[in-house]
């Protein structure tokens, strides 16, 4: 059989997506997915000079590959992934390697790699951001597994990257479930920045009664800008669409329950494991639970019924510099939460991951891309042990300018009943970080009080306990 340099299972749209790629970069790709039809749709999208095919026989697949063999899996994380992997594991050789490019919980891929291991078999876990798209035309890559394994792996994966100043959007992160843990807590920081806009939106909507068509003007013009990132894009893009049913703007005609697929919660979850606060991810995760809870808050809507002012400023114009002000500190502070568990992440689970790189493979292709992206790379190349962006003294300027503008957007969102539940734990966040001295004295005497959990003091070494009653 004809030999083909790298492999991919799973022809759904983001597996073909990606083949397709590599192909349009010169590389012989073969696909498989144990549905024929989908090899069949492959066969109908390759150029006639590419070296691509699909084919549905396990055996055939992994037969026809270079060896040592790179297969990339695009299949759904959790069950499907053994399903898939213990298919291939009888036909492959040592040396061979395994890339799972699902959104898999960090775990799975430190025990898939164990096991794989024992066999010498190459197991990577990589997170791929950029959706459908960016796989077709350039995503950021995530890749974290065995250094030397890698190379084999490089020369694809640069090719078909996303590119920044030349730079490919990919690059070896770490040991182990690297990348799958710095993807992870991208998506969790891709909660906290979404809801972060959202509030926005909703100050802008209810708020200050601005028609629809302002509120587009608003995002388009503040994507110009300092806040210029992908998802404030395709925030102003959402407000040019239209309904063909209704003719209404379709996000006017979407339900208000917001969904998710739980990356958000693991870094939530990792994080408390941590002690690492992440309080706007934490919250964001918090904001989509609530808001799957329709029956209930239409109820309360009805019992604790309020007119919301949407009274519109005198000055529009300095109302809405200032909320745009709010946003982008309320952002950087999200990324110093997600970035900061990172760098603790890192340490614990002895991954290796250089954040000045994390920073750098997410300036494009990646949902959370972003201008900001690149005062971070800057930042940790000038100190790559930055224990948190909001110490490195040009971030620490910008949100010294502008946490006026946070708490005055607060302080309106709870005058006018506005939920801002993120934006709230950005602005606490902010100042618990700053503060030299937190009221936990009093929570250390109440729990030596009722449970005898002793206490540790100012002016001494050592642990206390007293009988307070």
């Amino acid at each position: 059989m004809e030999e083909y340099e790298f492999g991919i299972v799973g022809l759904g749209t983001m597996g073909r997506n990606l083949l397709l790629n590599m192909a349009d970069q010169g590389f012989s790709v073969l696909g498989l997915d144990l549905d024929p039809l989908k090899a069949t749709v492959l066969a109908k999208e390759v150029g006639p000079q590419q070296h691509v095919k699909g084919v549905s026989a396990v055996v055939d697949f992994v037969s026809a590959l270079r060896t040592p063999r790179a297969i990339l899996m695009l299949v759904p994380a959790g069950k499907p992934v053994d399903i898939a992997i213990s298919g291939m594991l009888p036909h492959l050789n040592e040396g061979d390697i395994i890339i799972d490019g699902g959104n898999t919980y960090f775990t799975d891929t430190d025990r898939r790699a164990l096991e794989l291991g024992k066999q010498k078999i190459h197991f990577f876990g990589m997170g791929i951001s950029g959706g459908e798209k960016g796989a077709r035309y350039g995503p950021s890559m995530m890749p974290g597994g065995d250094r030397s394994a890698y190379e084999r792996l490089r020369p694809v994966f640069e090719a078909i990257a996303a590119k920044v100043d030349g730079q490919p959007c990919v690059t070896w992160l770490g040991n182990g479930s690297a990348g799958h843990y710095v993807k992870m807590v991208h998506n969790g920081i891709e909660y906290g920045i979404m809801q972060l806009i959202a509030e926005v939106y909703d100050m802008l909507k209810r708020g200050l009664g601005l028609p629809d068509e302002a509120i587009q003007q608003t995002f388009d013009t503040w994507d110009q800008q300092e806040l210029q990132s992908y998802l404030i894009k395709i925030t102003a893009d959402i407000f040019k669409t239209r309904d063909p049913e209704t003719g209404q703007l379709l996000v006017n005609m979407i339900a208000d329950r917001a969904r998710a697929k739980g990356t958000g919660k693991w870094t939530s979850q990792n994080a408390m494991d941590l002690q690492v606060p992440v309080p706007v991810i934490d919250t964001a995760v918090m904001m989509r639970d609530l808001s799957a809870h329709k029956e209930e808050r239409t109820l309360a809507a009805q019992r604790f019924s309020s007119v919301i002012n949407s009274e519109q400023p005198a000055n529009m114009q300095q109302t809405l510099e200032r909320l745009k002000s709010a946003l982008y500190a309320a952002t950087i502070i999200t990324y110093a939460q997600g970035l900061s568990q990172l760098q603790v992440a890192s340490k614990a689970y002895m991954y290796g991951i250089e954040l000045e790189s994390v920073a750098r493979i997410w300036r494009g292709g990646c949902i959370i891309r972003s201008q900001s992206l690149e005062l971070f790379r800057s930042a940790y190349a000038r100190n790559p042990e930055l224990i948190n962006l909001l110490l490195d003294e040009e971030v620490a300027s910008i949100i010294a300018q502008r946490q006026a503008d946070l708490r005055w957007m607060v302080m309106m969102a709870v005058d006018k009943g506005i939920p801002a539940a993120a934006s709230m734990a950005a602005l606490s966040y902010f100042d618990a970080y700053r503060s030299a001295h937190l009221p936990g004295n009093l929570i250390q005497a109440q729990r030596d009080f009722f449970g005898a959990h002793q206490y540790e003091r100012i002016d001494r070494e050592g642990v206390f306990h007293t009988e307070w009653e």
